[in-house]
Protein backbone atom coordinates (compact mmCIF):
# COMPACT_ATOMS: atom_id res chain seq x y z
CA UNK A 1 0.00 0.00 0.00
CA UNK A 2 1.46 3.51 -1.12
CA UNK A 3 0.45 6.11 2.38
CA UNK A 4 0.96 9.75 2.41
CA UNK A 5 1.53 12.17 5.40
CA UNK A 6 0.20 15.72 5.43
CA UNK A 7 2.52 18.21 7.06
CA UNK A 8 0.68 21.59 7.34
CA UNK A 9 0.78 24.56 9.28
CA UNK A 10 -3.09 24.06 9.13
CA UNK A 11 -5.92 27.40 9.73
CA UNK A 12 -6.26 26.89 13.57
CA UNK A 13 -9.89 27.28 14.44
CA UNK A 14 -10.92 27.25 10.80
CA UNK A 15 -12.68 24.02 9.98
CA UNK A 16 -13.35 25.12 6.46
CA UNK A 17 -9.98 26.38 5.93
CA UNK A 18 -8.60 22.62 6.85
CA UNK A 19 -10.95 20.93 5.06
CA UNK A 20 -10.44 22.51 1.78
CA UNK A 21 -6.58 21.87 1.96
CA UNK A 22 -7.66 17.98 3.19
CA UNK A 23 -9.54 18.05 -0.15
CA UNK A 24 -6.43 19.26 -1.90
CA UNK A 25 -4.69 16.50 -0.59
CA UNK A 26 -6.99 14.06 -1.17
CA UNK A 27 -6.25 14.85 -5.07
CA UNK A 28 -2.69 15.05 -4.92
CA UNK A 29 -2.05 11.74 -3.10
CA UNK A 30 -4.86 9.87 -4.95
CA UNK A 31 -2.63 11.56 -8.22
CA UNK A 32 0.24 9.69 -7.19
CA UNK A 33 -0.98 6.25 -6.03
CA UNK A 34 -1.39 6.78 -2.43
CA UNK A 35 -4.59 4.66 -1.26
CA UNK A 36 -3.99 6.30 2.94
CA UNK A 37 -3.65 10.07 3.60
CA UNK A 38 -2.61 10.60 7.41
CA UNK A 39 -3.27 14.17 9.05
CA UNK A 40 -1.82 15.66 11.64
CA UNK A 41 -3.29 15.64 15.54
CA UNK A 42 -6.26 17.66 15.68
CA UNK A 43 -6.21 18.76 11.91
CA UNK A 44 -9.20 19.55 11.67
CA UNK A 45 -9.79 22.48 14.25
CA UNK A 46 -6.12 22.87 15.03
CA UNK A 47 -4.58 21.97 18.51
CA UNK A 48 -3.58 25.00 20.57
CA UNK A 49 -6.61 26.66 20.12
CA UNK A 50 -8.47 27.34 23.24
CA UNK A 51 -11.42 26.72 24.72
CA UNK A 52 -13.03 26.61 20.83
CA UNK A 53 -11.46 23.74 20.48
CA UNK A 54 -14.55 21.96 22.51
CA UNK A 55 -16.89 24.32 20.72
CA UNK A 56 -15.74 22.90 17.90
CA UNK A 57 -15.85 19.13 18.63
CA UNK A 58 -19.73 19.40 19.85
CA UNK A 59 -20.53 20.55 15.77
CA UNK A 60 -20.28 17.93 12.64
CA UNK A 61 -16.62 17.31 11.88
CA UNK A 62 -16.90 13.69 10.04
CA UNK A 63 -19.48 14.01 8.17
CA UNK A 64 -17.56 16.50 5.47
CA UNK A 65 -14.24 14.59 6.01
CA UNK A 66 -15.88 11.64 5.20
CA UNK A 67 -17.50 12.84 1.67
CA UNK A 68 -14.24 13.95 0.98
CA UNK A 69 -12.58 11.07 1.34
CA UNK A 70 -15.12 9.23 -0.77
CA UNK A 71 -15.19 11.60 -3.40
CA UNK A 72 -11.31 11.09 -4.09
CA UNK A 73 -11.27 7.26 -3.20
CA UNK A 74 -8.88 7.42 -0.54
CA UNK A 75 -8.54 6.52 2.93
CA UNK A 76 -7.87 9.11 6.06
CA UNK A 77 -6.80 8.55 9.29
CA UNK A 78 -8.07 12.33 10.52
CA UNK A 79 -7.19 13.91 13.77
CA UNK A 80 -10.19 15.34 15.32
CA UNK A 81 -11.64 16.55 18.03
CA UNK A 82 -14.40 14.36 19.50
CA UNK A 83 -17.24 15.37 22.37
CA UNK A 84 -19.42 12.10 23.72
CA UNK A 85 -21.02 11.58 27.36
CA UNK A 86 -20.04 14.71 28.58
CA UNK A 87 -16.68 13.91 27.70
CA UNK A 88 -14.49 15.55 25.45
CA UNK A 89 -10.81 13.41 23.33
CA UNK A 90 -8.65 14.00 21.51
CA UNK A 91 -8.90 11.29 18.24
CA UNK A 92 -7.76 10.20 15.58
CA UNK A 93 -10.53 8.52 13.14
CA UNK A 94 -9.98 5.97 10.27
CA UNK A 95 -12.20 6.78 7.55
CA UNK A 96 -12.18 3.98 4.55
CA UNK A 97 -11.84 4.95 0.58
CA UNK A 98 -15.90 4.68 0.66
CA UNK A 99 -16.36 7.29 3.67
CA UNK A 100 -16.89 4.68 5.97
CA UNK A 101 -15.28 5.13 9.73
CA UNK A 102 -13.56 1.63 10.26
CA UNK A 103 -11.83 2.62 13.88
CA UNK A 104 -11.21 5.53 16.46
CA UNK A 105 -8.43 6.09 18.43
CA UNK A 106 -8.70 8.27 21.47
CA UNK A 107 -5.30 9.70 22.74
CA UNK A 108 -4.71 7.64 25.67
CA UNK A 109 -1.59 9.80 26.92
CA UNK A 110 -2.22 13.25 27.14
CA UNK A 111 0.82 15.66 27.48
CA UNK A 112 0.75 18.48 29.47
CA UNK A 113 -1.44 21.13 30.83
CA UNK A 114 -3.00 21.77 27.41
CA UNK A 115 -4.30 18.36 26.92
CA UNK A 116 -5.42 17.56 30.33
CA UNK A 117 -7.14 20.75 30.23
CA UNK A 118 -9.43 20.03 27.48
CA UNK A 119 -9.98 16.37 26.89
CA UNK A 120 -10.02 13.03 29.04
CA UNK A 121 -7.68 10.26 28.49
CA UNK A 122 -8.95 7.18 26.32
CA UNK A 123 -8.59 3.70 27.98
CA UNK A 124 -8.00 1.03 25.05
CA UNK A 125 -4.90 0.59 23.84
CA UNK A 126 -4.13 1.08 19.55
CA UNK A 127 -7.02 -0.56 17.65
CA UNK A 128 -5.20 -2.70 14.34
CA UNK A 129 -7.74 -1.98 11.60
CA UNK A 130 -6.96 -4.32 8.33
CA UNK A 131 -7.61 -2.15 5.19
CA UNK A 132 -6.51 -3.41 1.81
CA UNK A 133 -4.38 -6.01 3.18
CA UNK A 134 -2.34 -3.87 5.55
CA UNK A 135 -3.07 -4.12 9.18
CA UNK A 136 -2.77 -0.09 10.64
CA UNK A 137 -2.53 0.71 13.97
CA UNK A 138 -3.42 4.23 15.33
CA UNK A 139 -1.71 6.47 18.03
CA UNK A 140 -1.57 10.30 18.52
CA UNK A 141 1.31 12.39 19.02
CA UNK A 142 2.76 11.48 22.86
CA UNK A 143 1.06 8.04 22.29
CA UNK A 144 4.56 6.57 20.70
CA UNK A 145 6.63 7.67 23.19
CA UNK A 146 5.40 4.89 25.57
CA UNK A 147 7.09 1.72 24.37
CA UNK A 148 4.22 -0.16 25.51
CA UNK A 149 2.19 1.30 22.89
CA UNK A 150 3.88 0.40 19.86
CA UNK A 151 5.00 -2.48 21.22
CA UNK A 152 0.56 -3.57 21.93
CA UNK A 153 0.11 -2.43 18.06
CA UNK A 154 3.12 -5.08 17.40
CA UNK A 155 1.92 -7.69 19.30
CA UNK A 156 -1.12 -7.35 17.73
CA UNK A 157 0.11 -7.97 14.30
CA UNK A 158 0.26 -4.14 13.08
CA UNK A 159 2.18 -3.68 9.94
CA UNK A 160 1.99 0.20 10.19
CA UNK A 161 1.47 2.57 13.21
CA UNK A 162 0.37 6.24 11.83
CA UNK A 163 0.90 8.78 14.17
CA UNK A 164 -0.69 11.96 14.05
CA UNK A 165 1.15 14.38 15.50
CA UNK A 166 1.37 18.05 17.33
CA UNK A 167 5.45 17.64 18.33
CA UNK A 168 6.47 21.42 19.63
CA UNK A 169 9.92 22.64 20.45
CA UNK A 170 11.84 21.64 22.67
CA UNK A 171 11.47 18.37 21.29
CA UNK A 172 12.86 17.77 17.90
CA UNK A 173 15.19 14.46 19.05
CA UNK A 174 11.69 12.49 19.37
CA UNK A 175 11.12 13.43 15.50
CA UNK A 176 15.00 12.66 14.79
CA UNK A 177 15.80 10.22 16.89
CA UNK A 178 12.61 8.13 18.89
CA UNK A 179 10.97 6.90 15.85
CA UNK A 180 13.74 5.27 14.31
CA UNK A 181 14.02 3.12 17.23
CA UNK A 182 10.31 2.57 17.79
CA UNK A 183 10.43 1.36 14.20
CA UNK A 184 13.34 -1.24 15.05
CA UNK A 185 12.85 -2.31 18.18
CA UNK A 186 8.92 -3.31 16.89
CA UNK A 187 9.92 -4.27 13.42
CA UNK A 188 7.19 -2.41 12.14
CA UNK A 189 6.11 1.22 9.62
CA UNK A 190 5.66 4.45 11.63
CA UNK A 191 4.37 7.55 9.66
CA UNK A 192 5.09 10.53 11.93
CA UNK A 193 2.78 13.13 10.98
CA UNK A 194 3.44 16.53 12.82
CA UNK A 195 2.31 20.06 12.81
CA UNK A 196 4.61 22.64 11.31
CA UNK A 197 4.75 26.58 11.83
CA UNK A 198 3.39 28.84 14.87
CA UNK A 199 -0.09 28.01 16.28
CA UNK A 200 -0.96 29.43 19.71
CA UNK A 201 1.38 29.56 22.61
CA UNK A 202 4.19 26.53 20.42
CA UNK A 203 6.12 26.51 17.65
CA UNK A 204 6.19 23.28 16.16
CA UNK A 205 9.11 21.24 15.35
CA UNK A 206 8.11 20.00 11.83
CA UNK A 207 10.25 16.78 10.88
CA UNK A 208 7.47 14.41 10.09
CA UNK A 209 9.01 11.25 8.72
CA UNK A 210 7.75 7.64 7.61
CA UNK A 211 10.72 4.82 8.80
CA UNK A 212 10.41 1.46 7.50
CA UNK A 213 10.72 -1.66 10.27
CA UNK A 214 14.60 -1.53 9.40
CA UNK A 215 14.31 1.87 11.03
CA UNK A 216 14.75 3.27 7.30
CA UNK A 217 13.75 6.86 6.92
CA UNK A 218 11.25 6.26 3.59
CA UNK A 219 10.79 9.66 3.38
CA UNK A 220 10.51 13.00 5.44
CA UNK A 221 10.51 16.54 5.39
CA UNK A 222 11.78 19.30 7.69
CA UNK A 223 9.85 22.49 7.48
CA UNK A 224 6.74 23.80 5.37
CA UNK A 225 3.20 22.44 4.03
CA UNK A 226 4.17 18.84 1.78
CA UNK A 227 2.99 15.38 1.75
CA UNK A 228 5.58 12.57 2.54
CA UNK A 229 5.00 9.10 0.75
CA UNK A 230 6.07 5.46 0.88
CA UNK A 231 5.28 2.33 0.38
CA UNK A 232 4.26 -0.26 3.06
CA UNK A 233 4.78 -3.90 2.51
CA UNK A 234 3.26 -6.10 4.82
CA UNK A 235 5.78 -9.22 3.95
CA UNK A 236 8.62 -6.65 4.30
CA UNK A 237 7.52 -6.59 8.36
CA UNK A 238 7.29 -10.52 8.60
CA UNK A 239 10.70 -10.48 6.88
CA UNK A 240 12.07 -8.21 9.28
CA UNK A 241 10.63 -10.08 12.43
CA UNK A 242 12.49 -13.10 10.91
CA UNK A 243 15.90 -11.13 10.72
CA UNK A 244 15.07 -9.07 14.43
CA UNK A 245 13.00 -11.38 16.54
CA UNK A 246 12.54 -9.73 19.15
CA UNK A 247 8.52 -9.86 19.49
CA UNK A 248 9.33 -13.74 19.60
CA UNK A 249 11.89 -13.76 21.97
CA UNK A 250 10.14 -11.43 24.78
CA UNK A 251 9.01 -13.13 27.70
CA UNK A 252 6.66 -10.65 29.09
CA UNK A 253 6.60 -13.24 32.18
CA UNK A 254 9.58 -10.90 33.47
CA UNK A 255 7.64 -8.02 33.34
CA UNK A 256 4.15 -8.50 35.38
CA UNK A 257 4.04 -6.98 39.30
CA UNK A 258 4.50 -10.12 40.80
CA UNK A 259 7.51 -11.26 39.09
CA UNK A 260 8.86 -8.43 40.33
CA UNK A 261 8.29 -8.86 43.55
CA UNK A 262 9.96 -12.19 43.43
CA UNK A 263 12.99 -12.40 45.41
CA UNK A 264 16.12 -13.83 43.77
CA UNK A 265 16.69 -16.95 46.12
CA UNK A 266 20.80 -16.80 45.84
CA UNK A 267 20.17 -13.11 47.71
Amino acid sequence: MKISGLQTSGTPGDVDANLHELDAACRRARAEGAELLITTELFVTGYDIGDAVRELARTDLLSPARETAASHGIALVLGAPEYESGAYYNSAFFIDAAGAILGRHRKNHLFGELDRRYFTPGDLPAPVIDYAGVRIAMLICYDVEFPENVRSAALAGADLVAVPTAQMQPYEFIAEHLLRVRAWENQIYIAYVNHDGDEGSLRYVGRSSIVSPSATVLDSVEHGNRLLFATVEPHTVRQARKANPYLADLRPDLFTPSARATKDPSC
